[in-house]
């Protein structure tokens, strides 16, 4: 989930960036000016747009991906604990040869 909302991120974050780069071709003759005057301001709120945005997919993916996980989940639960129901126990290959 947590690779998820990361990759997300990257995405969104790598399509806004590009698409700034195509808005801004005519400050590039500023771009030494600019990075040196404004570089601390830009980094911060990259990180601060990195982080709200991870925090976005995350909260979202874990509203839509994870639904009633609990409730489906229970009932295995439920038979594990009963003692009627036993794990299965897994099959080798090696007892058909």
């Amino acid at each position: 989930m947590i690779a998820n909302a990361l990759l997300f991120t990257i995405i969104i974050l790598l399509g806004y960036g590009f698409w700034l780069l195509d808005q801004l071709k005519f400050m590039a003759r500023y771009k030494a000016v600019l990075y040196h005057a404004y570089g601390t301001t830009i980094l911060i709120f990259l990180v601060v747009l990195f982080v709200n945005l991870f925090g976005a997919a995350l909260a979202i993916s874990r509203r839509f991906f994870l639904k009633n996980t609990g409730r489906k989940l229970s009932h295995l639960d439920k038979q594990f604990n009963a003692s009627h129901a036993d794990m299965p126990v897994p099959v080798n290959e090696e007892d058909f040869n």
